[in-house]
């Protein structure tokens, strides 16, 4: 799985990228993370990338020309390698990212390139050159980097090999569509607090029934909202 990331401040996936599972995924060959600083692409003398928003405003806006040189460098860089890109844009009026976008994701042949934007947002015309966009949730933050960060683990820990144990992924919140039963680990008992006692029971079976109807639980009082599409 190859990441490829337009950012103005690749500095900011440094400690990301090097600490933790993310950087044995690195180091494994798992994944491969590029980021690529589309200021350079930037036009004038100062390299300029973003400008006052015509008809008046706050804030300035990425202007499309640094961005599509951006695509088009990298387009060709990875034609010469007989790979395709997929251009994402990261912006909050995008589809919200979710766990069966990150799995369809995990499983594409293509590089995946993030745009990450910065400032007010960007030039209408930018969102001409890229296949979709993802917004990280009904929020906006100063810029897509932490966006950025949070679908490459997202999708990487789906990705066989980068987690210890595979099945982790498999049984957690979202991925059968609920949210993840209730986990319990040494000491049995803290401040009067005891483990349920069938988790102890070595009934394995009934394990399973518990932590199913747990998760049913769960999801009918925190998240309602996930049965209509389970």
């Amino acid at each position: 799985m190859q990441f490829e990331i337009l950012t103005l401040f690749p500095e900011i996936f440094s400690s990301f990228l090097g600490e933790s599972l993310i950087k044995r995924a690195l180091d494994e060959k798992h994944i491969h993370v590029n980021l690529y600083n589309f200021r350079q692409h930037g036009t004038g003398k100062h390299l300029r990338v973003d400008d006052a928003p015509y008809g008046g405003g706050p804030g300035m806006v990425l202007q499309v020309e640094p961005i599509y040189q951006a695509l088009k460098a990298r387009e060709l860089h990875y034609r010469a390698q007989n790979q395709k890109i997929h251009r994402i844009l990261l912006s909050p009026q995008g589809e919200p990212f979710k766990q069966k976008k990150a799995k369809e994701l995990s499983q594409s042949d293509e590089v995946l390139l993030f745009i990450c934007g910065r400032y007010e947002g960007f030039d209408e015309r930018i969102r001409l050159y890229v296949d979709e966009e993802i917004s990280g949730g009904d929020f906006v933050c100063l810029g897509g980097e932490v966006i950025a960060m949070m679908m490459i683990e997202t999708i990487s820990r789906l990705i066989p090999g980068v987690l210890g144990n595979q099945e982790s992924s498999e049984v957690e919140s979202f991925a059968q569509g609920m949210l993840e039963y209730p986990q319990y680990t040494r000491p049995s008992v803290f401040k009067n607090a005891k483990i349920p006692e069938i988790l102890v029971s070595g009934n394995h079976q009934q394990i399973e029934f518990w932590r199913r109807d747990e998760a049913e639980k769960r999801t009918n009082k925190r998240r309602p909202d996930l049965n209509k599409n389970y």
